[in-house]
């Protein structure tokens, strides 16, 4: 009865890489290019995974995440979302989607209604290049959320952080 309705109950996550390069592991350097995550504030959307979370708790001395909110996720769209000519996400596009607006589409992704590599092959780039936060990070980037830091998973935490970083 539990994978009846998977599709409706899975989670839409931004993930974002917080740390750069330097003395990583080659096994957590796999992980974080499987996770598209390659360079220092990258961010990308998944879907909540058995397999998703294994690499997320994997890379979590580098990255941080957590469930995304239909606004973050039309706002990320709307501002930093790129297409692989070198384009903005507009609304005519979208409408190439079959959704009528940003908004829209980001609802869909929310959902769950639309595959995100799907999405990804239509011609958006499945990586979101973000700024610094505005304000700075309130903790360190040493140590995880929950110790004061900025690493790991933060749950509801990262819309604020993705919205002081676009």
């Amino acid at each position: 009865m539990k994978n009846a309705g998977s599709k409706q109950s899975q989670k839409c996550l931004i993930a974002v890489r917080l740390r750069g390069q330097p003395a990583s592991q080659p096994d957590i350097e796999e992980t974080l290019t499987s996770l598209r995550l390659l360079k220092k504030h990258h961010a990308s959307l998944y879907y909540e995974e058995p397999q998703l979370s294994g690499m997320l708790k994997k890379a979590k001395d580098f990255l941080t995440w957590g469930e995304a909110k239909p606004d973050t996720i039309r706002h990320i769209l709307e501002k930093k979302a790129e297409l692989r000519k070198g384009k903005r996400l507009t609304n005519e596009f979208t409408k190439e989607l079959g959704y009528s607006s940003i908004d829209e589409l980001a609802k869909a992704i929310i959902k769950g209604d639309l595959p995100l590599d799907k999405f990804w092959k239509s011609g958006v780039k499945p990586v979101f290049r973000l700024h610094p936060p505005t304000g700075g990070f309130k903790g360190t980037i040493r140590v995880s959320y929950k110790g004061g830091g900025e690493l790991g998973y933060r749950g509801d935490a990262i819309n604020d952080l993705v919205f002081r970083m676009t």
